[in-house]
Parts: structure tokens; C-alpha cells; sequence
């Protein structure tokens, strides 16, 4: 079994919404929301600064393809920053508990 911490960015008053329904859905058995950050970026040629949040899925890997396919579905923006950040080792029981938490699909 491999697990992977999905990062996403998104606006600071979707971030409660957006965790409650992916671990609602099992798809994810842990939202980390870290409120706070600025984001400063390129986007269509000018640059931009927006107020957003960090939220740190856990899940297992062969969840992600679902996991992105459901934030994107419910993601404001366009082009939403959602990434898969392989876990390459973990304590053992809590590893336990995200795979016992979340919906397999293999």
C-alpha cells in the first residue's frame, strides 16, 4: 500500500468546505487547512497576489486520480494547484488508519 499527501491551494473562505466534503466522501482521510498564505503569481500575462489557503490531503495513491478528479470539480479556479507528494515513509499505525479511512479502489 502507497499513500501520497495531496497539496492544494485554495481561497482561505473554500478551505472548510472543500476538506469536509473530500474526508466526508473518504476520499481523503485527513484535511490539514493552513490559513494565511499570500500567493503571488503570473497569470495571463500580469502578475497576480491573492489571499489563499494551503490544505494537505492524506490519502492513499491510488486514490489520487479520484481525489484530484472530485477537488477539480469543486475547485473555483481554472487552474487549481492540486498535487500528489508520494510518502516515502511513515509510523506504521497511522499509515494503518489513512488506508482504514478512506475508500480503496483496487
Amino acid at each position: 500500500m502507497s499513500f501520497v499527501f495531496a497539496y492544494v491551494t485554495v481561497p482561505e473562505d473554500a478551505a472548510k468546505k472543500l476538506a469536509a466534503t473530500v474526508v466526508e466522501e473518504r476520499l481523503a482521510a485527513c484535511a490539514n487547512i493552513l490559513p494565511g498564505m499570500t500567493s503571488v503569481y503570473r497569470w495571463r500575462g500580469k502578475i497576480e497576489e491573492g489571499a489563499e489557503a494551503v490544505v494537505i490531503f492524506k490519502t492513499q495513491a491510488d486514490l489520487f486520480p479520484v481525489l484530484k478528479d472530485r477537488i477539480t470539480a469543486l475547485h473555483s479556479y481554472d487552474t487549481p494547484c492540486i498535487i500528489a507528494l508520494p510518502v516515502v515513509d511513515g509510523h506504521q499505525p497511522f499509515l494503518e488508519w489513512i488506508q482504514a479511512e478512506t475508500v480503496s479502489v483496487s
